[in-house]
């Protein structure tokens, strides 16, 4: 049928006042009561099936059905519970099935309200889903309850519907007040209209003074209280809550204020019912941008909290306060809908579409602009930052959960709040929209594949914290930073307790403490036995830091600073506890008659300040207890330059704690008895992954000194072909083992192979090797994103020593397993003398990350010679 083409209601007299329903029309019935919309809908279902339409019921209400089942209704079950993308996805899907000239009949629109606790959102259903109904030409019945809904939602529902009818029952009458009827037009076709919603009944306009009145009057029992309508029913449950709180009925509301607010995972509720008052829920709320969800990050960050406050004894003390902003889940989906995106969204969602959409998604958030009331809101909370650096941090709902960090797979920006309220305003946007886009990002969208969680609501909420730190000179940065370990895994020796905390700090902000950085190194420390370092070194500058990342405020950018040009300005209390002289750098300046001071930090002196290093491991410790797992938590150390060393010389701020995975369980195995001349290699305590024994089918080695003497240029080429292994292993089922020079997953083509993550899942170990003639050495990156991706998937993780007698070893096991066929050297045939990838027999694995032990070994049928 041609689009406008006319579709008969069922109702011959309402026919006739409206010139028929037209193919493409949406209908929203207001009513007061659901039986009155039954009944409507009932006789236009009834006269679609006469007329052989396809006539689908979408059914997702806790009211009674709307239509029965009977032949010829297709009825589609949903449930909005399960959020918002993904019944409006569903009811896409159902559409697109069904195709054009469809008929739908939908359930209460209220219904939505209640599940998703504001009528934004409801109405951001009904944005999506009246258009592509009309762009296929569909006729679809809609019902609100009266008198429930903010009047902003019903104007954003009567600009995108195309007819809106009031529907009344008074006893035995019927009423119709049409509010709009899109392309059609008679002299009396907005007069209220008593009628008859039989097939044959009439439908006349009121013209009457008498019938008037009388009608009015009617409406005035259906018409309640409206003094909260200028609100959206989210502000009016708040209020609400707000009353009941200051008159001691909180109960009544608290699972109200906890469902709305804290992302619905059950383990974290339960330890937050522990600590976290309808007081503090009102806090939360009152410092929230939008409506919806606060997500994973800032509940794991306000969870901390609470749970440090209220056990450790001295947190009043040494805790800095807490000033976030949270930019609700809903924001997120109301800024697609308003740079109609949505319909991109939905396709991008499609297996075609998951990876070959994302690009054009990711652009169109990037182009996008937030509604003025959004806008309003941004201002405000700038206006109470003043000109502090903030942080724009992701929060989305899975994030930080137990089972999914999420560690690196999403943006955070900094803000240096610098300028004009304009550009502040700019930067904020700016800011805002980019971590929207990283869910668009190949390695987030992979990483939720992989775990099956493409089709969970992700919605996206953000964390917006004021950056903890100092301006030392025009550079602002915390004294220290970094990431705190409840249980430490990597013993890298044994006179570490088993289990106990870890430090992985630096100078600045943390952001080098989470990453990997070319050429520098966080300080490893057991707040326990803080002397105890991994790499025993006389060179005291090679495992160090030389840069450290702050705001610039001369500039107003976040940047890296050789530590060199901040030193001047570090008070001597920071001095004493970060710097120390780099002995080796500067004996070889006097070696060439020249003199001067050469720093790097490596947090040495944090070992005298056991203030400090106990107070993290209280904190840790108490986290763990009580979210009964290990846990890891961002934090910073401000100290207080008054020359004084003691409990209030300091403040510690966390500024995220999530469940933390770990890798070393399995059932204890006996160290396998090898003979020295089977193994292929051994490694003592520099190992990190689960319990382990296993053959291995295939063994990569990356040739540490080919890979250094190519050009820097072509060594991405080798990550690719790495990568493409790794899918092979993937898809084939097979057990590989990587060993590559430097660090793994590097930024840094010079430091290691510059693989992602996506590169090297589908191995089950990988080892990073020291190679002394190419300078490459390994680093065991505990703590970083990289590590959280490698636990998460249970992949083993080790470091070893340069050792020309094993090369020698390999070179036996060439001779009976190289594999020099394999597609990757079609593809990349100069790479074969670099790339070595073996399919050896009998090559067996075995780990024991907790007594620091693993083997690479051939058994004796075929043993290494």
């Amino acid at each position: 049928m041609a689009a406008f083409d006319r579709i008969a209601s069922g109702m011959g007299g309402l026919d006739t006042v409206l010139d028929s329903f037209r193919l493409g029309d949406n209908i929203v019935w207001q009513v007061s009561d659901i039986d009155d919309y039954r009944t409507v809908a009932v006789s236009f279902a009834r006269r679609a099936l006469d007329d052989g339409r396809v006539l689908a019921y979408i059914r997702f209400a806790r009211h009674a059905e709307i239509l029965p089942a009977q032949e010829g209704l297709n009825v589609f079950q949903l449930d909005p519970a399960e959020g918002f993308e993904a019944f409006s996805g569903a009811i896409h899907d159902i559409v697109s099935q069904l195709g054009k000239d469809a008929c739908y009949v939908f359930d209460s629109l209220s219904e939505l309200e209640e599940s998703w606790n504001t009528d934004l959102m409801m109405g951001n259903f009904f944005s999506v889903t009246c258009p592509y109904l009309f762009e296929l030409d569909t006729v679809a019945h809609f019902a609100l309850l009266r008198n429930r809904h903010s009047f902003e939602t019903i104007a954003r529902i009567r600009d995108t519907t195309q007819l809106l009818l009031d529907l009344y029952r008074d006893a035995d009458d019927w009423y119709v007040h049409p509010l709009k009827v899109w392309k059609r037009y008679s002299p009396s076709m907005f007069f209220p209209h008593r009628f008859s919603p039989k097939p044959d009944g009439e439908c006349l306009p009121l013209t009457d003074g008498v019938e008037l009145a009388r009608f009015y009057g009617a409406l005035r029992e259906h018409d309640l209280e409206e003094g909260n309508r200028n609100l959206d029913s989210w502000e009016r449950f708040f209020l609400e809550c707000r009353l009941a709180t200051e008159s001691a009925r909180d109960e009544v509301y608290y699972d109200g204020m906890l469902n709305r607010l804290i992302s619905p995972d059950p383990a974290m509720e339960k330890l937050l019912r522990s600590f976290i008052s309808s007081s503090h829920l009102l806090s939360i709320k009152d410092r929230l941008i939008g409506s919806g969800r606060i997500g994973g990050k800032a509940v794991g960050m306000l969870a901390a909290r609470h749970i440090v406050r209220s056990t450790l004894e001295n947190a009043e003390t040494v805790m800095e306060p807490h000033d976030s902003f949270y930019i609700g889940t809903d924001v997120f989906y109301t800024f697609l809908v308003h740079n109609n995106l949505w319909k991109l969204r939905m396709s991008q969602r499609k297996e075609d579409g998951y990876f070959n959409r994302s690009r054009e998604l990711r652009d169109g958030i990037e182009r996008g602009r937030f509604p003025d009331n959004l806008k309003d809101q941004f201002v405000r909370m700038l206006e109470y930052f003043g000109q502090s650096p903030i942080i724009v941090r992701s929060s989305s709902l899975l994030e930080d959960s137990f089972g999914h960090a999420f560690a690196g797979k999403y943006e955070s920006v900094f803000c240096p709040n610098a300028g004009s309220p304009e550009d502040r305003l700019t930067a904020l946007e700016n800011a805002i929209r980019t971590v929207f886009a990283s869910t668009m990002d190949e390695s987030a969208l992979a990483y939720r594949l992989d775990r099956g969680l493409a089709e969970r609501d992700e919605q996206m909420a953000l964390l917006v914290q004021r950056v903890s730190g100092t301006l030392y000179g025009d550079f602002y940065m915390p004294a220290f930073a970094g990431v705190g370990y409840s249980s430490n895994e990597w013993r890298w020796s044994a006179d570490l307790e088993p289990g106990g905390s870890m430090l992985r700090i630096v100078l600045g902000l943390g952001t080098r403490a989470v990453d990997r950085t070319g050429g520098d190194y966080p300080r490893l420390m057991s707040p326990k036995k803080p002397a105890l370092v991994p790499h025993a070194d006389a060179d005291n500058g090679r495992y160090a830091q030389r840069q450290v990342d702050g705001i610039d405020f001369t500039d107003g950018i976040f940047c890296t600073r050789e530590l060199s040009g901040i030193v001047q300005y570090l008070p001597q209390s920071i001095r004493d506890l970060a710097l120390e002289h780099d002995r080796k750098a500067e004996e070889h300046l006097r070696e060439r008659g020249e003199y001067g001071h050469i720093w790097i930090a490596n947090c040495s002196g944090l070992e005298r300040r056991q203030d400090i290093l106990g107070t993290l491991d209280a904190m840790l410790a108490c986290l763990q207890r009580e979210y009964g797992c290990p846990v890891d938590v961002e934090f910073t150390v401000n100290i207080q330059d008054d020359g004084e060393i003691g409990n209030n010389a300091y403040r510690v701020n966390i500024l995220q704690c999530r469940p933390l995975q770990t890798i070393g369980e399995g059932l204890q195995q006996e160290v396998p008895h090898v003979k020295p001349e089977h193994v292929l290699f051994s490694i003592e305590n520099d190992i990190l992954g689960p319990v382990q024994s296993r053959t291995l089918d295939v063994l990569v080695h990356v040739d540490p000194i080919a890979y250094y003497t190519m050009p820097w240029k072509d060594k991405s080429r080798v990550a690719r072909a790495v990568g493409s292994i790794g899918r092979q292993l993937e898809e084939s089922g097979l057990a590989g083992a990587l060993i590559s020079p430097g660090r793994i997953g590097t930024t840094s083509p010079e430091l290691g192979l510059p693989v992602t993550f996506a590169d090297i899942k589908g191995f089950v170990a990988l080892f990073e090797e020291e190679c002394a003639e190419a300078g490459y050495q390994p680093e065991l990156s505990y703590g970083s994103h990289f590590f959280q991706d490698l636990v998460e998937v249970g992949i083993l993780y080790g470091a070893l020593s340069d050792d020309p007698s094993r090369r020698e070893r390999e070179e036996a096991l060439m001779s009976c397993g190289q594999d020099r066929d394999n597609p990757v050297f079609a593809q990349y045939p100069d790479l074969s003398p670099i790339i070595r990838l073996y399919r050896p027999r009998n090559l067996s694995l075995f780990a024991d990350a907790i007594r620091g032990k693993c083997l690479c070994y051939v058994t004796e049928e075929s043993p290494v010679k």
